[in-house]
C-alpha cells in the first residue's frame, strides 16, 4: 500500500520516511547511508518509555499520595517528612528502611506520584523480586539489543523506586544485574529511593556500603509497627479526624 499524504506530512524532515540518506560524496563509505530521522528516535525512545512504564508497579499504589498518608500515626512523622521534601527536591537517594506496613512504600509511592504530576519526570516503580523475575524472563540471546535497550532505559529513568530490596531470592546473574542498576545510579547520583526491612548486614555488602553513604544517600529509621493497625486505632480513638 503506498503511503498516505499525511504519511508523508507527519514529519517535515522526513516527510513520513522515518530515515534520512547521509549528504556524502561518492566514494565515501556513507555515501547513501540511510540514518533514523530525530521523529524515527523520538518514536523508538517514546515506545521504549512505554514498555518500561508497563513493568511500573505504580497503578497498583495508585491511592498511595501525600494527601492520604496520615502523618500523625506515632513513629511516621520523620520519614513522612523527608518523603515530601525529598518530593519538593528530588536530589540524591532516600533510603526507607523498616518492618512490614510500616508506611515506607506508601511513602516511596507518594514521592513517585508527586515527581509525576508536579517535577515533569518519569518514575518508575518496581518491587525488586518482580524486577529480576522480569529480567531473567527477558533476557534471550536473540534479543539482546531489545533487553539492553530496556536494562539501559531502566537504569537511566528519572525517578526509580526500588521497593522492599533484600525480600528477592535469586540468582547471582540476576543479583549482579540489580547491582549494576544501583551501581550505576549511584555513580551518576541519579534520584533513586529504596525501600527495606532488611538490616544493612542482610544486605548484598556493595549495596550497603553505597545506602550507608551520607554524601549521596539519606536513610531513615521507621520506628513504627504496621501502620495501617496503628492508623485504624487512631481513627478510632480520635473518629472526627
Amino acid at each position: 500500500m503506498p503511503p498516505s499524504s499525511d504519511d508523508h506530512d507527519s514529519c517535515p524532515i522526513c516527510k513520513g520516511a522515518g530515515f534520512l540518506r547521509v549528504d556524502a560524496p561518492v566514494g565515501s563509505p556513507n555515501f547513501g547511508r540511510l540514518i533514523p530521522c530525530e521523529c524515527k528516535i523520538a518514536e523508538r525512545e517514546e515506545r521504549r518509555h512505554r514498555e518500561i512504564a508497563e513493568m511500573s508497579s505504580l497503578g497498583a499504589f495508585e491511592g498511595q499520595t501525600f494527601e492520604t498518608f496520615d502523618p500523625d500515626v506515632p513513629g511516621v512523622r520523620e520519614a513522612y517528612e523527608a518523603a515530601l521534601a525529598y518530593a519538593e527536591n528530588p536530589d540524591g537517594w532516600l533510603f526507607l528502611l523498616g518492618g512490614y506496613g510500616c508506611g515506607k512504600t506508601h511513602l516511596a509511592a507518594a514521592v513517585a506520584h508527586y515527581v509525576i504530576a508536579h517535577q515533569r519526570m518519569r518514575a518508575l516503580f518496581l518491587v525488586v523480586p518482580d524486577l529480576l523475575d522480569h529480567l531473567r524472563a527477558t533476557f534471550a540471546p536473540d534479543q539482546g539489543a531489545t533487553y539492553d535497550a530496556r536494562f539501559n532505559a531502566i537504569r537511566t529513568i528519572d525517578l526509580l523506586v526500588l521497593d522492599d530490596l533484600g525480600t528477592e531470592h535469586t540468582t547471582p546473574w540476576a543479583r549482579e544485574k540489580l547491582f549494576q542498576i544501583i551501581n550505576f545510579r549511584y555513580n551518576e547520583r541519579r534520584p533513586t529511593i529504596i525501600t527495606s526491612n532488611r538490616n544493612f548486614d542482610e544486605l548484598d555488602p556493595r549495596v550497603a556500603s553505597r545506602l550507608s553513604d551520607p554524601r549521596i544517600c539519606h536513610a531513615v529509621l521507621i520506628p513504627a509497627g504496621d501502620y495501617r493497625v496503628r492508623r485504624a486505632s487512631t481513627l478510632r480513638r480520635f473518629p472526627g479526624r
